[in-house]
């Protein structure tokens, strides 16, 4: 098999490209990948440097919105597993723009070279924030789509493409939906590393209004597992919502991260809430747990702990630049 994977050196594409090259996805034995990354403030080319060596590792810097250069990768792969994504919320609030462009105008440039290169398979990798917020209970695939913030929106657009395309021309379309991942190699403007490598500086973190948001968090290695179970198992035009089963509070996981690193509250700055904040997220990931036999395996407890580890013992990564004191999601 060879497959393209857009924003291949981001925190998630980048994880699932070192994972199919290093023999964790058994499924992926042997497979060639092509990595499409315009390699942005969140792209990191050092992210496959564990992988760069392997001679089934192909490297392309370019733009999703590019047609020719994306028609010209379509043409010799087998399946696109499409990662790529302005995912920042509190980015896309200050401006819509790159968000509406690489997330919509990107998407649909991609699904059309799939189409016309006849490319075999196409998974959107998407996100639980297209739902909304929920008072009790969880989504299920089949709930309508509320989105509420400009990067939600335009994730909710690209899925509804997505949609199109397999419904209007036939195409082996899978589109994945994600709680909030975390883990190594996940740039600090998201809460987790944001957080610790703030405190390993010595630095205060920013919480949100009162703190009682709730997430359901989710490793990025359980996140790529599921992956690969709707790229080699999953059904043609169906989506597939993607667990943690670890739901906690912003302040519940406020208080893990300074007991972590031997902080007190006294290093946390309460801040404005974020427009539009949407208070909880809770997927509903019974479908590919039935159909597929995913589940997580990384305990939050021990995920946690090693992904602190990682930025403590990999400074080099993310220092300098230094990091703006940003909440995400």
């Amino acid at each position: 098999m060879r497959l393209l994977v857009t924003g291949g050196a981001g925190f998630i594409g980048s994880t699932f490209v070192r994972r199919a090259l290093q023999g964790h996805e058994p499924a992926l034995h042997g497979a060639e990948i092509v990595v499409l990354d315009k390699l942005t403030y969140a792209g990191n080319e050092a992210n496959l440097a564990p992988v760069s060596e392997q001679p089934r590792l192909r490297f392309v810097k370019g733009d999703i919105t590019d047609r020719r250069l994306v028609r010209d990768l379509m043409g010799s792969v087998d399946a696109v597993v499409h990662f790529a994504a302005e995912s920042h919320v509190d980015r896309s609030i200050v401006g819509a723009d790159p968000f509406v462009v690489t997330n919509v105008v990107g998407t649909q440039i991609l699904l059309q070279s799939a189409l016309e290169t006849g490319v075999d398979r196409f998974v959107q990798i998407s996100t639980d924030e297209v739902y909304g917020s929920i008072e009790s209970g969880s989504w299920s695939e089949r709930d309508p789509l509320e989105p509420n913030s400009p990067y939600s929106a335009s994730k909710a657009s690209s899925d509804l493409l997505a949609r199109a395309y397999a419904r209007t021309h036939g195409m082996d379309v899978r589109i994945t939906r994600c709680s909030n991942n975390y883990g190594p190699y996940q740039y600090p403007e998201k809460v987790i590393p944001l957080f610790v490598t703030n405190l390993l500086d010595g630095r205060q973190v920013p919480l949100y209004g009162d703190g009682r948001n709730v997430r359901d968090w989710l490793h990025v290695d359980d996140h790529c597992r599921g992956i690969t179970l709707v790229l080699e198992q999953g059904r043609a035009g169906e989506i597939y919502n993607i667990g943690g089963g670890s739901e906690l509070t912003n302040r519940e996981l406020t208080g893990r991260l300074l007991g972590a690193l031997g902080a007190d509250w006294s290093m946390v700055n309460r801040v404005a809430d974020r427009k539009a904040h949407d208070r909880r997220y809770s997927l509903d990931w019974s479908k590919i747990r039935d159909e597929l036999g995913y589940a997580p395996r990384v305990s939050f407890d021990e995920g946690l702990a090693a992904t602190v580890r990682w930025y403590a013992d990999n400074r080099a990564w993310w220092e300098p630049p230094e990091h703006s004191n940003v909440v995400a999601r």
